[in-house]
């Protein structure tokens, strides 16, 4: 063998040595630790895939949780709505009752306050009357110097007096 390597030139037996040990440890690092270390690298490989895709279930499964309440969220809000809704309308329904009810006793007040004024104006003209033709016969009687009284009760004059006013 007859090879130009410059400076080195190496011995062939030392060369045939180092090239042997050298394949021998190639056949045992791809007999033994290579496959150890394919081994370790699936595990490792495995174990954070693994996680991955543990942790995209969980994500899926959390947002379905979310999808869940937020259907819940929205048919909360619904039926709080309905439930507003509803209780304006009563409550409409109740002021327009009450309302009611206010104007009709208002009414009733005003009517049962009119014939009682009418009442009490036609006791009180009634009485204003009396005394307006006691006054009237007492002032007559002053005026002319003796007692007129028995005279306006016989000839009924004050009642005359109110009946044609």
């Amino acid at each position: 063998m007859n090879l130009e390597l410059g400076p080195l030139k190496p011995e062939p037996a030392p060369l045939a040595l180092g090239l042997a040990l050298f394949f021998l440890i190639l056949w045992t690092l791809g007999r033994h630790l290579l496959p150890r270390i394919e081994r370790v690298q699936a595990e490792r490989r495995e174990a954070t895939e693994g996680r991955a895709e543990h942790a995209e279930a969980l994500r899926a499964e959390a947002e379905a949780v979310r999808d869940t309440h937020l259907r819940e969220l929205a048919e909360a809000r619904h039926q709080a709505a309905r439930i507003r809704e509803d209780c304006t309308e009563r409550g409409a329904a109740a002021i327009a009752a009450a309302r009611a009810e206010g104007l009709r006793e208002r009414d009733e007040l005003l009517t049962t306050g009119r014939a009682r004024i009418a009442a009490d104006r036609a006791a009180a003209a009634e009485r204003l009357r009396q005394d307006v033709g006691e006054l009237a016969v007492t002032l007559a009687g002053r005026v002319i110097g003796e007692p007129v009284h028995e005279v306006a009760a016989r000839r009924r004059t004050v009642e005359r007096f109110f009946e044609t006013n």
